[in-house]
């Protein structure tokens, strides 16, 4: 039995309709706490919703191209058109060097990890802002929010790659030993782009300016990267402080991968490997650090 009483206008409670109240199952609260050093990470977190993961990257991949004509043949037309592009005006009209390789497939080559490397990092940059509303509702380990951008875009990446071989096929260039590094290279690719993504994201979800000055910034990097020109150009004495930028090693890597061109770029390669790490680490604890603001500026 529960009695009321009201004595000045405030409700007292019986001690059995107390107990009722205190004996209830309070709602689970997920509290986000600042963590410091590597338990930052959370690795144990990010296995246990691997399946969120899963699905997040299925559904950015399914996305991308619904209610499109061409669907996944985008993947390839965006290198190609920029490669006839770029074949026009830097190959025939510029005269730029491509080391002896025919201009086309020297610039399709590096094309298709710069289209995976700017695609990942612009989707990867709005990926908070575009899921603030799930950010708000439910608790899951929100870096996997921007790194979802990134390993959907090797979907397109790896279909963008399959015309390296026609190419190859049509200038009569063979694939030699090199080719077995291709793996280390693509790490290296989804590292730099996963940690540029994840710093971006950040200051995106709380600087909404960002989203639009990364497609600016996206065709400065291009233009820095050896995209359009050889890595050869780079006097030999600035070559360890070029490889600092990450991209460049992957590039030239790739063309040596791919086309043959030995040797490996391995001073470009390794600086950009630290590059790359440097990046995703530093990247992944600042987001973690960051993860608590989230819900009150999205």
């Amino acid at each position: 039995m529960f009695w009321l009483s009201f004595s000045g206008g405030k409700r007292s409670m019986s001690t059995t309709e107390t107990e009722a109240h205190e004996g209830a199952p309070a709602a689970p609260v997920k509290v986000i706490e600042k963590r410091s050093g590597w338990r930052a990470l959370d690795l144990r977190g990010l296995f246990a919703y691997r399946d969120l993961f899963y699905f997040l990257v299925a559904r950015d991949v399914k996305v991308l191209y619904k209610q499109t004509v061409l669907g996944f043949a985008w993947a390839i037309i965006r290198p190609v058109f920029s490669m006839i592009v770029f074949s026009v005006v830097f190959g025939r009209l510029a005269k730029v060097p491509s080391d002896g390789i025919p201009y086309p497939l020297f610039s399709y080559a590096a094309l298709v990890p710069w289209t995976y490397f700017q695609t990942s990092i612009s989707s990867s940059t709005n990926s908070l802002v575009t899921n603030s509303s799930v950010i708000t509702k439910v608790y899951f380990p929100r870096i996997i929010i921007p790194l979802g951008p990134v390993a959907a875009g090797l979907v397109d990446f790896a279909i963008a790659l399959s015309i390296v071989a026609v190419m190859m096929a049509w200038y009569g260039v063979v694939p030699t030993a090199g080719l077995v590094f291709l793996p280390l290279m693509v790490l290296i690719m989804v590292l730099t782009a996963a940690g540029i993504g994840l710093w971006l994201s950040v200051l995106a979800i709380q600087y909404r300016d960002v989203r639009f000055a990364i497609q600016f910034v996206a065709q400065l990097l291009m233009y820095a990267a050896p995209v359009v020109w050889p890595a050869s150009l780079i006097p030999h004495k600035y070559r360890l402080l070029y490889g600092l930028y990450p991209m460049a090693g992957v590039i030239e890597g790739f063309r040596s991968v791919l086309l043959g061109r030995m040797p490996m770029p391995w001073d470009l390669i390794g600086m950009g490997s630290l590059s790359a790490v440097t990046l995703f680490v530093l990247g992944s604890l600042y987001f973690r650090r960051m993860e608590r603001t989230f819900a009150d500026v999205a």
